[in-house]
């Protein structure tokens, strides 16, 4: 079975799928995003979307997701979003870790996600 990458750049791909199985880079909120928490988890899960489907998924096949929030006093607000955007009785396993910065000074969210393909 063959490696794919997709978007792939000179530091990572925004995709590698293999055996089933899709696993998205970190992705974050639109460039020159607004400070607003709850609006960068919009865009990031919007952009997740796209991924998924170009990578034959989608949201209710998500397996595991690790979320990175440059300050833990904003997580109500991302869950927030994420409690609209995930799907009711397939939610994956989840992990939140606050770390002291993201790549870029703007962004307070970065989330990157395991998700199975469909079969068909």
């Amino acid at each position: 079975m063959s490696i794919q990458r997709f978007e792939t750049g000179k530091r990572l791909s925004e995709a590698v799928a293999f055996n089933g199985t899709v696993y998205l880079t970190g992705q974050v909120a639109n460039d020159h995003c607004a400070p607003d928490i709850y609006i960068q988890t919009q865009q990031t899960l919007a952009s997740i979307d796209r991924l998924l489907e170009k990578n034959n998924s989608d949201k209710s096949r998500v397996l595991m997701v690790t979320i990175y929030l440059t300050n833990m006093d904003t997580f109500g607000d991302m869950n927030r979003a994420w409690e609209e955007w995930v799907v009711p009785g397939a939610t994956p396993a989840r992990a939140t870790v606050e770390v002291s910065r993201l790549a870029g000074k703007e962004y307070g969210v970065e989330i990157s996600v395991t998700a199975a393909q469909r079969t068909t």
